[in-house]
């Protein structure tokens, strides 16, 4: 009977031995558990609030974004560079509200900053196919945050549209991006990052091989089968100018109400983005590789004195952003598709000399505390109840007035006026 109770009695040990010394990234959900799961939403995330960004949220700040979109579903959090602090703070300030509330859950696709040399300067002699020699020290900071985080860092994400050729000013060629992918790969296979971490690229739907030829080679095609996913991007907001074919009022639709014209352009800009994901899906399955593909990115400004406002496509205004929301959430939950919206909160460091430009209005929340039209109806259900940004409470725009939003929503030109403009341009 002794020996019984010591044999169950070891045996119970070393069950607790194992459980408290399992490795966090195993015990926690992994990439493969999140991504593609609706039940664990998914955001881009900045919590810069002034003018510049040489001015960091601090920890209390970026603590209070994560308990409203803690609250709001959100599960996953998509961040750009670690070469700045918010994204060490960001994941010391999850960590500290997981240990303030064992149900608190937030994870983190952690990007790393990639471009070429000379990039973001006046020099002339921009190189595309050399690299910063900035970007070896961006992947080393971004490697240690994995290591010393790998309960939330599940992801990491080797450029921001870096590879997208109209990002003139930093662009790399994808031989660059492949580099490093495999240097992470690599250091997954060695032991020194987890093995079910998972690495991509962020960038346009384009850049993948959805768009033109010009951009098959390779190198693009290796850096496919590269990634454990795609991670591509879709604005049909951006191509209401830049190629508006598919926006607008349709000669067979003039007949109908205004509200019925907006609602039938939002639809055709949910198919937009449809289409590219979908040019991106056969690409790859083109070279025999059948991988996970989610977005990176896509979202809706809901204000702009530019290309997209009342002088433009007519496109930005919260009841435009919110249908896209709501059909995007739609679509990609449905397909089993992550989609790290574009984005939580207003940043107006984007466009600081422009308050109006539509790179500042992205947020579903806006600096003022204010929950646009594409979640009003999480604070009539109390969603935000007791929390604050900044000392604010989480009300809504317009204060809460339907009929004075819609004043400002104005209908997108018709086939013909688009036609001209395109003329004109």
């Amino acid at each position: 009977m002794k020996k019984l109770f010591a044999i169950l009695t070891s045996l119970l040990l070393a069950a607790l031995m194992f459980s408290c010394g399992q490795p966090a990234e195993q015990s926690g959900k992994t990439a493969a558990d999140i991504l593609g799961n609706p039940e664990y939403q998914a955001i881009s995330y900045g919590g810069y609030r002034e003018l510049s960004r040489d001015i960091q949220p601090t920890i209390p700040q970026l603590k209070e974004d994560m308990k409203i979109l803690f609250a709001m579903g959100i599960r996953l959090l998509r961040t750009y560079n670690v070469y700045y602090d918010e994204t060490a703070n960001l994941l010391q300030a999850i960590t500290e509200l997981k240990q303030e509330d064992p149900d608190f859950e937030m994870y983190l696709m952690m990007g790393v900053w990639i471009d070429c040399l000379n990039a973001f300067t006046d020099l002339p002699d921009r190189i595309r196919d050399v690299e910063s020699e900035e970007n070896a020290l961006e992947i080393d900071r971004a490697v240690k945050l994995a290591q010393q985080y790998p309960d939330i860092v599940k992801i990491i994400a080797v450029g921001n549209e870096a590879m997208v050729q109209w990002a003139w000013e930093y662009y790399v060629e994808p031989a660059i991006i492949l580099k490093w992918v495999n240097y992470l790969q690599d250091l997954k296979k060695a032991g020194e990052l987890p093995e079910t971490l998972w690495i991509t690229s962020s960038d346009n739907f384009a850049s993948w091989g959805g768009g033109g030829t010009e951009y098959h080679n390779d190198d693009l095609n290796e850096l496919i089968k590269a990634v454990d996913f795609i991670s591509m991007h879709t604005y049909p907001m951006h191509d209401t100018h830049y190629n508006p074919d598919f926006w607008g009022v349709r000669e067979e639709e003039e007949h109908l109400s205004d509200l019925e014209k907006i609602h039938a352009a939002m639809l055709r800009a949910r198919d937009y983005s449809k289409n590219q994901y979908e040019s991106v899906v056969a690409y790859m399955k083109s070279l025999g590789v059948d991988k996970p593909v989610h977005i990176g990115e896509t979202g809706w400004s809901t204000q702009s004195n530019e290309h997209y406002g009342p002088e433009g496509s007519r496109a930005t205004d919260e009841y435009k952003s919110a249908l896209y929301y709501w059909h995007t959430r739609e679509w990609t939950n449905d397909a089993g598709i992550t989609c790290f919206y574009f984005i939580g909160f207003d940043e107006q460091w984007k466009d600081a000399e422009n308050p109006l430009g539509s790179e500042n209005h992205f947020g579903l929340i806006n600096l003022q505390a204010q929950a646009k039209y594409a979640i009003w109806d999480l604070v009539d259900a109390g969603t935000f109840e007791g929390l604050t940004r900044d000392g604010m409470p989480i009300t809504k725009t317009y204060n809460g007035d339907k009929e004075a939003l819609m004043e400002e929503v104005l209908v997108p030109p018709t086939d013909l006026e688009i036609q001209a403009r395109k003329t004109q341009n």
